[in-house]
């Protein structure tokens, strides 16, 4: 629950567990300076709680049931701009946190991370700064110093963030029907994005990209299963 606006810096979590926003506002709440302002399972729901509590910080997910944190990020960098955002999420960082920055967010860290490590984002992106691992830091910093056509993408890597969007829903078992509701498009632009999808990824056909897709949702999901150590 949030407590009486008396820190300096006011944190916005959105999440859709509700047992990892509790883990979250805890976290949070302990450390001085700091205070929960509000908690949201949806996109909708963060944005109605930026506009009525003005937080300084968002903690947001990539996967928000179905929506998309990263259009979240979009939409507060675009109302708010001197919210800041840190993403903790479960996908992979190789993949999504430099999505995350493109879209206005300061920081990416695995929630798979000790909390030592959360705070330690979370205080970091609370000045402005970024933050991402040592092996995101490094990577992207080959990037830049390296001649770009001899950088070697992965397929998904070259998938643009709706057509992402899509391939984990069909992953999810999904439909084409299914996809376009939940997206509010229509089946007509989803077949699009999925010739696009088998296109960039090399895939001769729908099952492959099926398969694929299934196959890609699975280790995502193996990559977020929490250490019972932790």
């Amino acid at each position: 629950m949030p407590r009486p606006s008396t820190a300096e810096t006011r944190v916005l979590i959105v999440d859709d567990h509700p047992f990892m926003r509790r883990g979250l506002a805890q976290t949070i709440n302990d450390q001085p300076g700091l205070e929960v302002c509000g908690e949201a399972g949806s996109a909708e729901e963060a944005l109605r709680i930026c506009e009525s509590t003005s937080p300084h910080l968002a903690v947001v997910d990539i996967s928000l049931g179905n929506e998309s944190g990263i259009e979240l990020i979009q939409s507060i960098r675009e109302k708010w701009p001197e919210v800041k955002v840190l993403v903790s999420s479960m996908h992979d960082e190789t993949l999504f946190a430099e999505r995350a920055l493109r879209a206005g967010a300061l920081g990416y860290v695995n929630k798979g991370e000790p909390p030592n490590v959360f705070v330690a984002a979370l205080l970091r992106v609370s000045t402005g700064q970024i933050y991402l691992s040592e092996r995101m830091t490094n990577r992207m910093l080959d990037q830049v110093l390296t001649d770009k056509s001899e950088v070697k993408r992965s397929p998904i890597e070259t998938l643009s963030n709706r057509e992402l969007e899509v391939f984990e829903m069909i992953g999810k078992g999904l439909a084409t029907k299914q996809i376009a509701a939940r997206l509010g498009l229509s089946p007509k632009t989803i077949e699009t994005y999925r010739e696009h999808i088998k296109q960039k990824m090399s895939l001769a056909n729908s099952t492959e990209l099926t398969r694929s897709a299934v196959q890609w949702v699975l280790e995502q999901g193996r990559q977020a299963s929490p250490d019972p150590g932790a």
